[in-house]
């Protein structure tokens, strides 16, 4: 198999959808020789901020010298960067190689039990550990949750430390409707006698979250009470027990930006105080201030000005529109919008609504990308407009602003089609 090949056998795996359970993953593991036991790993989810709190951490560990694998999702650029050696993709020829380890037992799995067929996320998850357990051992590989904890392929192997970025409705469909429904899947994060850094701001959530620290004898460390950050301006200032870093200031735009990287910051201590890590604290710092990422509030073009953003729900949606208005001090821009199915698009839509001057509708090829009618069909407003060829939209915009939002799978394809 070549590389396009590669890629168009697990992008196949797609058709199979999203199949809660670890009992696949478990079972090809294990043919495996259960890679995902040999590597030194941090666990992070949560419903917004998981992608950025990887990157500080990883920036900050690799600015330290030390070999830092990474797995997110979606991918923004190019499908290898899913699992990536400091920061880097890995090869095509690497992931070739892959493929050709983990299609045969995939077929096995189909063939000798009667778990299904492994769905695209739990063949690149297996990817992954395969990678960092067995092909290139690292110092630390940082595991980002795909949808959820309880049931997502990444909970199958023993993290050293694990980071919980926030609790908001999003995947209402699958994980349930409530805070606490999704609390107590995401919950599942905390595993026993291992710290647990958390961003909770829902009270209901909260005490999910501490009931299972509890019960697993798990360290909590939580922002707000534990954590504090001080914002001044585009300045912070970090504390945690007697640790005091003043006058912080990130490349990543928004007060989300500042909690995402004080759990990476806390994060790093707490492995440093366990002996996991001999930190520079300057070296750290440096390399968490560096960190840029991708799709995240990412100025693409001045004249005009247009910046992408891969905000997907309510709370992306709040703090995209926060760091409009408080970074930018924009009180009006054009949003060009596309989303997928299952998101709460009126809601978004209407948070966007106040600073939008014109909104532009279209949509993208995508298997679950809704149409551009079927989200106009989702807010009233005056000053809309349906677009089909978005990619020729961009390049000929001669507005004032332009924000380009609504799903990281639209962004993916922006900036696939778009040369800004």
């Amino acid at each position: 198999m070549n590389y396009l090949d590669s890629l168009y056998w697990i992008h196949e795996r797609n058709k199979f959808g999203i199949k809660p359970g670890v009992k696949r993953m478990q079972w090809m593991l294990a043919k495996l020789n259960n890679p995902q036991f040999k590597i030194n790993g941090i666990h992070v989810g949560g419903t917004n901020g998981k992608g950025s709190t990887v990157a500080y951490i990883r920036s900050a560990l690799v600015n330290n010298d030390y070999q830092v694998g990474t797995f997110t999702s979606p991918f923004i650029e190019t499908f290898n960067e899913r699992i990536s050696l400091n920061g880097h993709p890995i090869s095509d020829d690497e992931l070739v190689n892959l493929v050709q380890i983990v299609k045969p037992v995939s077929e096995a799995l189909e063939v000798e039990t009667d778990l299904g067929t492994a769905t695209e996320f739990e063949i690149i998850t297996t990817m992954m550990f395969v990678y960092f357990g067995e092909i290139n051992p690292v110092d630390f590989v940082i595991v980002e949750a795909g949808l959820g904890v309880k049931n997502d392929s990444t909970n199958v192997f023993n993290p050293i430390l694990t980071i919980l970025t926030s609790i908001g409705l999003d995947h209402t469909d699958i994980l349930g409707d409530s805070y606490v429904d999704i609390a107590k899947d995401k919950g599942a994060i905390v595993k026993p006698n291992t710290p647990i850094i958390y961003a909770v701001k829902n009270d209901e959530a909260l005490k999910v979250i501490r009931h299972n620290a509890k019960m697993n004898d798990a360290k909590a460390i939580e922002l707000d009470r534990d954590i504090t950050v001080v914002s001044e301006g585009d300045e912070f200032t970090y504390r945690y027990k007697n640790y005091e870093l003043e006058t912080l200031v990130l490349n990543m735009l928004g007060e989300h930006q500042k909690e995402n990287a004080a759990l990476a910051i806390t994060a790093l201590l707490e492995l440093n105080e366990a002996g996991s890590v001999d930190l520079d604290f300057n070296k750290m710092i440096d390399g968490i201030e560096s960190v840029t990422w991708s799709g995240r509030i990412e100025r693409v073009k001045d004249q005009p000005l247009m910046i992408i953003d891969g905000a997907h729900n309510n709370e992306s949606v709040e703090a995209l529109i926060d760091t409009i208005k408080d970074y930018y001090h924009l009180e009006q821009v054009d949003i060009l919008f596309s989303a997928v199915k299952g998101k709460p698009v009126n809601e978004m839509l209407e948070q966007l609504m106040p600073i939008t001057q014109n909104l532009y509708i279209t949509e993208f090829d995508f298997p679950k990308a809704m149409t551009k009618e079927d989200i106009s069909n989702e807010i009233n407003f005056e000053q809309k407009e349906l677009v089909d060829d978005y990619a020729s939209f961009i390049e000929n915009y001669s507005g004032h602003a332009l924000i380009i939002t609504g799903s990281l799978y639209f962004i993916s394809e922006v900036k696939a089609k778009v040369n800004f």
